[in-house]
């Protein structure tokens, strides 16, 4: 017989990038006393990573939990970005409702509908919260009327329209159930999740049933399946059998070693686990999301959606310049086979496919941001490697036509700026869908653009807006080919020798294009130092020092003034580089090369293209 658990209630926090998901995470955290008065808390606690705190973004889900008074709520903090969507949809099997987050000035965003949609399909109540109401520029009175319109083109039924709003700050962490109420603490949002979220129901006299949501990995214990027990419950060296509703063939008797619940920011090791609860389980050596673990009695697996399929790939491939193994700990292919294959642990969205070099992996991911993010961990971990420029994965249709992910692209830029943009993503093969104005003296413009079309575009964008515009990208499918793209109207500058760069060198090349590199640094021939201004590759020697003579003095060098080098941030350089260069990735350098360093190789190679 099913019955609720009145004293928990399991919640995600879903909203678009940067709308506060982690930072009102924290203020639940302070005011349900699981720090002490006196206990220094550094902001966003629950991004734990130091890209996550570098960027600001939240790339994992995590899970925590608060008391409010008898009654535990966990919640689970949710990644806003659109290459980790496949994380955001995972955690709403877990939660029986959400609380949505809006940016009370920017209002509705592309992942606030994506995220929105997703809870929809699957009946789960929302709670709204406006959130950053303490903005001078807020309007919450509008942005109320653009979510209401939302959720009716999404088709939400009258129950899921009518939920209720609330207005809050969570950086100074007080929510208001109406704009003129006091603005004290935190108490109306807990009051509204307890009354308004449902408790977790089931069944507690039938066979275990616990669906695997997300994977965490720990360097002692191996893999821990995150799930809630949705039937029965788990019991510390229980046996259980584990199954997947999407491989039938699946069953492996496995006995539950440690269970975890959540409590605060901590894992609590517990004994038994019941209905409604959030656990953690280690000790099954190979554990995936989406298995079930259940009674051997009568092993049921929950459904589950498949995850989003990658759309973009690089090759990694093993550092073969005439500088490899100088600067890293990790660089022979097996090291960086094991990392990659490592990663798939906790990375459900991420392949890894051998291919027929043994010093090449192919490695797919949901966007450019998601493989970099891969690549920025790599270096930091001490792993040297190169890896070649991203392209889209293409299917065929039954006809044998090509197909390519499309994306659309939300552009929010000033309305000086709108040409331009509207001018490039259209060189793209971009289709203007629509357009209009929004506040402040902006444009909002949407694109349906080929996934490859966007690669490369971002430092461009931010050039061509002076930083000020916003893009944001959702996938849509696969449709046609749409025809080449030229990615980049300008060649590269090659070094032409090995050795240092020397002032003189460098001055003799910066008239050529935009220089990458300063004086002292290491190059070799076939390694990129910068951006042509023409079309063509140019071959430079920066090497090359001033020859002196009796009439010559070597002081009059000193008059000689370099422009300063333009310095390449890994995305960016991973825009940069062409299909025919590799970026060369280590602890402590970037570096763009041909693939082909032998410039008479290259030469003939480009000849065969042609």
């Amino acid at each position: 017989m099913k019955m609720k658990r009145e004293d928990v209630r399991n919640i995600a926090i879903i909203a678009h990038v940067d709308h506060g998901k982690t930072t009102l995470v924290d203020g639940l955290l302070k005011q349900s006393g699981v720090f002490r008065d006196n206990q220094e808390v550094q902001e966003r606690v629950m991004d734990s990573n130091d890209i996550e705190r570098e960027r600001g973004i939240t790339i994992l889900s995590k899970n925590t939990a608060v008391y409010y008074k008898d009654t535990k709520i966990n919640i689970i903090d949710t990644p806003g970005h659109a290459d980790f969507g496949g994380e955001v949809e995972r955690i709403l099997k877990m939660v029986n409702g959400v609380v949505l987050l809006v940016d009370a000035f920017e209002g509705v965003m592309p992942q606030t509908k994506f995220v929105l949609m997703k809870a929809l399909a699957l009946n789960l109540p929302v709670i709204v919260c406006l959130n950053k109401i303490d903005r001078p520029e807020a309007r919450p009175a509008e942005v109320v009327d653009e979510v209401l319109e939302l959720f009716m083109d999404l088709d939400a039924s009258d129950e899921q329209l009518d939920c209720p709003f609330l207005y809050a700050s969570a950086r100074e962490g007080y929510a208001m159930k109406d704009l003129n109420d006091e603005k004290k603490d935190m108490t109306p949002l807990f009051e509204t999740i307890v009354n308004y979220i449902p408790a977790p129901e089931g069944d507690p006299d039938a066979n275990t049933q616990v669906l695997i949501s997300t994977i965490d990995y720990n360097e002692y214990v191996g893999r821990i399946g995150v799930g809630k027990i949705d039937n029965g419950c788990l019991k510390v060296n229980q046996e259980a059998v584990v199954v997947n509703h999407h491989e039938p063939d699946k069953k492996e008797r496995v006995r539950i070693s440690k269970l975890y619940e959540f409590d605060g920011l901590n894992k609590v090791e517990v004994t038994e686990a019941k209905i409604g609860a959030i656990v953690a389980i280690s000790g099954i050596a190979d554990i995936h999301i989406g298995d079930t673990i259940c009674a051997p009695e009568n092993p049921e697996a929950i459904p589950f959606q498949k995850i989003s399929e990658p759309t973009i790939s690089m090759n990694f491939i093993v550092n073969d310049s005439p500088l490899a193994g100088q600067e890293g700990k990790y660089v022979t292919s097996r090291h960086i086979r094991d990392r990659l294959f490592r990663e798939l642990n906790t990375d459900v969205s991420l392949r890894v496919e051998e291919t027929e070099s043994p010093d090449c992996y192919k490695v797919s991911g949901r966007g450019e941001l998601h493989l970099s993010v891969l690549i920025e961990n790599m270096r930091r971990e001490g792993y040297e490697f190169a890896v070649s420029k991203a392209e889209v994965l293409y299917k065929t249709d039954e006809n044998g036509k090509r197909l390519e992910p499309m994306e659309i692209a939300y552009v929010d830029v000033p309305d000086d700026f709108t040409g331009a943009v509207i001018q490039k993503l259209s060189q793209r093969k971009g289709e203007l869908q629509n357009m209009g104005p929004i506040s402040g003296g902006y444009t909002r413009i949407q694109f349906r653009i080929p996934s490859r079309g966007l690669i490369g575009y971002r430092g461009e964008f931010l050039t061509d807006t002076k930083g000020n515009g916003i893009i944001n990208t959702i996938f849509d499918g696969y449709d046609a080919y749409r025809g080449d793209i030229e990615y980049r109207p300008t060649g590269s500058l090659i070094a032409f020798e090995t050795g240092e760069s020397v002032t003189y060198g460098l001055f003799a090349a910066q008239d050529r294009g935009t220089l990458f590199i300063g004086p002292g640094e290491k190059v070799y021939a076939g390694m990129v130092i910068g951006q042509s201004s023409r079309a063509e590759d140019i071959e430079i020697n920066v090497c090359k020092k001033k020859h002196l003579t009796n009439t010559r003095s070597s002081s009059a060098d000193e008059a000689l003034t370099l422009v300063p080098p333009k310095i390449l941030s890994l995305e960016q350089a991973i825009d940069f580089i062409d299909t025919d260069e590799l970026l060369e990735v280590t602890p402590e350098n970037l570096r763009i090369r041909k693939r082909i360093l032998d410039p008479t190789l290259r030469k003939r190679a480009g000849f065969k293209k042609n």
